[in-house]
């Protein structure tokens, strides 16, 4: 291992040992099933975990890989479990912290999805997922202090982000714009006044190290992270290889105008659009499933992202109960195998989805890992990380909005809602709860005030 600092470290910093393929699996697998709140909370999770308890990647070498996944399309936060898992196991650890992320929530959209079409509502889940939408509102406005409050070290970093939430909220402007702006405000600034974009002043940064890590700062490149041409066209070449055989077999063997074989087309596409986050494709996604090729209905549709908001994983796993409810609905393997038909088609979208996250992250990240020092690159990358703050913050002011006055300020304030966030938001704010113990919580309080029929409003 490398020292990082000739000064001495208390024994518990000094000692780190290097992470083997089995902990970081049982890392993974435990992320899956708890990662809750949307990317923001997941990230949250990530950083608590990996760079402050356990030490596995350093703050600067984390944020860096962070901005890179926040200006792909893509789920961000899938992506940058699978950009460290990479660093430190290679192609295999990166698949395997990718697989593992989105795995559990698969699983359990597929039976969530078959009780909600099989047997319609059922007042326990209902209870429970009333209760936890106020909490992961909660859990997202946390995870956005959180992230401000390492993003933005200046004036600067500040007034980007303002400038971003005055964007998304009052002028509507598109995410892929506010990042392009941002992008280009970040060149600028990092030629003209660099020392407001290399991540604040150096002080502050050691005010929050946590002690040496196995990924640090100033830790050599290994030679798979070490940028080279013929392997990024190497890793290219076997994502279209994963693409093109299921497409092309599904197209011979169920032909194009099949409903699996759209949605995968479909949802291949969607794949590329969705530059920040679930909620900037939702929209396309609404248009498709609902409007043009009638999978589910307006209702399902506000339904299975309930679901997406309330179970682990990326929220955009909402086309798991699209590809589902889909497949389901449409018979697509015949009427004697409904669940078949469903699973298949929620699977095959699963595919198509996420495949291109992997791609982009195994061929891009070593050109990244060349990046983490040059100005040049991460001026405007940490430039975007700003602005994302403010969408973010965006974002948990939306939740807050439409789950505690759901029918509009004239309809009056969902009381309990109310209650469940601001308890939800002391929990983890003033006593540092845990988001699994919050969700838990909040889940018994919504099953509570459902059970014993108090008055929502």
């Amino acid at each position: 291992m490398n020292k990082v600092s000739s000064v001495a470290l208390p024994e518990t910093e000094s000692k780190i040992s290097p992470v083997t393929l089995r902990e970081a699996f049982l890392f993974w697998l435990k992320l899956g099933f708890i990662s809750f709140g949307g990317p923001a909370g997941q990230i949250s999770i990530m950083h608590q975990e990996l760079v402050e308890n356990r030490r596995w990647i350093s703050e600067r070498r984390f944020l860096h890989a962070l901005n890179f996944c926040m200006v792909l399309p893509g789920p961000e936060a899938q992506q940058l479990a699978t950009y460290i898992g990479w660093l430190m196991h290679k192609t295999w650890g990166g698949v395997l912290a990718g697989l593992l992320f989105i795995l559990p929530s698969l699983l359990l959209l597929i039976a969530l999805s078959w009780i909600y079409i099989a047997w319609g509502d059922v007042a326990v889940v209902a209870g429970i997922f009333y209760g936890i939408k106020p909490a992961v509102a909660a859990i997202v406005l946390q995870a956005a202090h959180r992230i401000g409050s390492r993003a933005l070290k200046n004036g600067t970093h500040w007034a980007i982000a303002a400038a971003a939430f005055i964007a998304v909220f009052a002028l509507n402007v598109s995410f892929p714009l506010i990042v392009i702006f941002a992008a280009v405000a970040g060149f600028i600034g990092g030629r003209m006044a660099p020392e407001n974009f290399t991540g604040g002043n150096e002080h502050k940064v050691q005010d929050k190290r946590y002690g040496a890590a196995v990924i640090d700062d100033n830790t050599p490149l290994s030679a798979h992270a070490v940028f080279s041409w013929l392997r990024m066209a190497k890793v290219i070449a076997a994502g279209a290889v994963l693409w093109f055989i299921p497409m092309v077999s599904l197209v011979v063997l169920l032909g194009w105008d099949h409903p699996v074989t759209q949605m995968s087309w479909f949802f291949t596409k969607a794949a590329l659009l969705t530059f920040g986050g679930a909620y900037a494709v939702l929209p396309y996604v609404y248009q498709g499933a609902v409007t043009h090729f009638s999978w589910l209905t307006p209702g399902q549709m506000m339904d299975g992202l309930a679901l997406g908001e309330t179970t682990p994983g990326p929220l955009i796993m909402v086309v798991t109960f699209v590809g589902f409810v889909g497949g389901y609905t449409k018979a697509v393997f015949g009427p004697d195998t409904l669940f078949i038909g469903g699973a298949v088609a929620a699977c095959l979208v699963t595919w198509f989805t996420f495949l291109p996250s992997f791609i982009f992250i195994l061929a891009g990240g070593p050109f990244i890992e060349t990046t983490h020092n040059k100005i040049g690159f991460t001026a405007p990358l940490t430039a975007i990380t700003a602005a994302v703050v403010g969408v973010i913050l965006n974002l948990a002011l939306f939740f807050i909005w439409h789950i505690i006055w759901p029918a509009g300020a004239e309809g009056g304030i969902d009381v309990w809602a109310a209650v469940i966030a601001v308890a939800s938001a002391v929990a983890l704010f003033r006593y540092k709860w845990k988001v699994t113990h919050v969700i838990a919580a909040a889940a018994m309080m919504g099953l509570a005030v459902h059970l014993f029929g108090f008055s929502p409003v």
